[in-house]
């Protein structure tokens, strides 16, 4: 005999009382499943329904838990119907058994889900923040949208010095400050600058979250990119330098350049071994030193 809910069963005992875990508490327990490999990659996951016994929850926060873990490219096949199903890779994945991601597709999940904590804090060194900018546009709706609700955000991010002759992106018969090249690869800089401050910053006003945004200028071009998130997570890629065309001030231009979006995203975890805790920690002494020694104040204007 099915017991329809709030009711007492036939044998006398209460239905158990419902549980306060919130939809971001079931989120942060399926995906931390999902990323130590209880729920491996391909599997099916449990039903709505077994999770709502599991938990103790209503069907409602279940829904809510899974498409966070939707969002964050854990989960497919999110629906009312049949259960979902652990994404390839799975993205969630860090550690040894990681298999690295162009930066458009892994970025994004991940800085949504440094955004669980409720002291956010992003360390970038990059070339233009492009990747970055685009990776924060799904936390900052969920935060909007109530779903999401840090109290804190700093970030902070280091971009190549104007000051400098670039290694790239270059012409390839060679250039310099006042060149074409240059002159569109500040621009795109300042302008991506300006655009991810002003959307972080507009969470004080709209959320009431405190938030910093600082830059600074490195005297050098990175040959890599390099993200840490909260300072358990690190993200690395290296810029691999190609050779092509590009319509510059309406003249095609050969060009040694870089698609930083499609650089290979490798993800190191402290707590996942020696090796990436080392890595971690690593990461964030020579991101500290870069911003207190050598780099300088960044104004992003043209």
């Amino acid at each position: 005999m099915v017991v329809e809910p709030g009711h007492d069963s036939v044998n006398g005992r209460k239905r158990p009382q419902p549980s306060h875990r919130t939809h971001r508490e079931v989120a942060a327990e399926l995906r931390a499943r999902i990323r130590s490999g209880v729920l491996r990659s391909g599997q099916r996951m449990p039903t709505q329904a077994q999770l709502v016994q599991e938990f103790g929850v209503e069907r409602g926060v279940v829904r809510q838990a899974l498409r966070i873990l939707q969002t964050e490219g854990l989960l497919t096949n999110v629906s009312r119907g049949s259960p979902a199903t652990v994404a390839p890779g799975p993205a969630g994945v860090t550690g040894p058994e990681a298999p690295p991601q162009p930066t458009t597709v892994a970025l994004g999940h991940r800085i949504a889900e440094a955004f669980n904590a409720s002291h956010v804090a992003i360390d970038a060194l990059c070339l233009t923040a492009i990747s970055l900018t685009l990776a924060l546009s799904e936390p900052l709706r969920r935060i909007h949208a109530g779903e999401l609700n840090p109290a804190k955000v700093d970030v902070r991010i280091l971009l190549p010095s104007r000051e400098i002759n670039l290694a790239f992106p270059v012409p390839v018969e060679g250039g310099g400050e006042d060149d074409p090249v240059h002159q569109r690869w500040l621009a795109m800089r300042n302008a991506q600058g300006r655009v991810l401050r002003h959307n972080l910053l507009a969470l004080r006003s709209s959320r009431g979250v405190d938030v910093q945004v600082r830059f600074r200028a490195l005297p050098f071009t990175p040959p890599v990119k390099l993200y840490v998130l909260n300072g358990s997570e690190a993200l690395f890629a290296y810029y691999t330098l190609g050779r092509r065309e590009e319509q510059v001030e309406d003249e095609p231009l050969q060009l040694y350049d870089a698609l930083g979006t499609q650089s290979m995203l490798f993800a190191f975890e402290q707590g996942a071994g020696l090796r990436d805790t080392t890595f971690v920690e690593q990461s964030c002494l020579w991101f500290d030193a870069l911003w207190e020694t050598i780099s300088s104040e960044l104004v992003l204007t043209s």
